[in-house]
């Protein structure tokens, strides 16, 4: 009996946390854009991901709202060389109801190592045969204020 409830703690302390799987799927995706790799990058997605960000108008004078294919997306990261894309972020906060995951991600990107921009992702994650994938990614875009990470 002994043997079965340590085996039973085992398991258990092993198991991974919805937030932990959340978590774990947004840092897979950062990591294939570390890697270059597009297939381990679209793994990461709903097959309707949107992806958006904000930025401004031509003029500078209006935001705008850009969108982007998964399949843009991971086309324009294996272009990349290994190492030159590299987002550092921090889970402020992650909030699930059921199959929806909310989860917010102030970031500092690097490109080649130097700082190029930061701002926050709004990710919206889905669980889809047992897997969080990721539906909807909306993020802001600025290059001053930024702190290193």
């Amino acid at each position: 009996m002994l043997v079965f409830l340590f085996a039973g703690l085992q398991f258990n302390a092993g198991a991974q946390t919805a937030e932990d799987s959340i978590k774990a799927t947004i840092t897979k995706m950062f990591d294939a854009m570390r890697q270059s790799d597009s297939a381990m990058l679209q793994s990461t997605f709903a097959d309707s991901a949107v992806l958006q960000a904000f930025s401004k108008s031509k003029d500078g004078k209006q935001t705008v709202v850009i969108t982007e294919s998964v399949k843009e997306f991971g086309s324009s990261i294996s272009k990349a060389p290994k190492g030159a894309l590299d987002e550092r972020i921090k889970f402020a906060s992650v909030n699930i109801d059921g199959p929806l995951a909310a989860v917010w991600t102030p970031y500092s990107f690097y490109y080649n190592g130097k700082l190029s921009h930061c701002g926050v992702n709004s990710f919206q994650l889905v669980r889809i045969s047992g897997e969080w994938k990721i539906q909807y990614i909306l993020d802001t875009r600025r290059r001053t204020g930024c702190a290193e990470m």
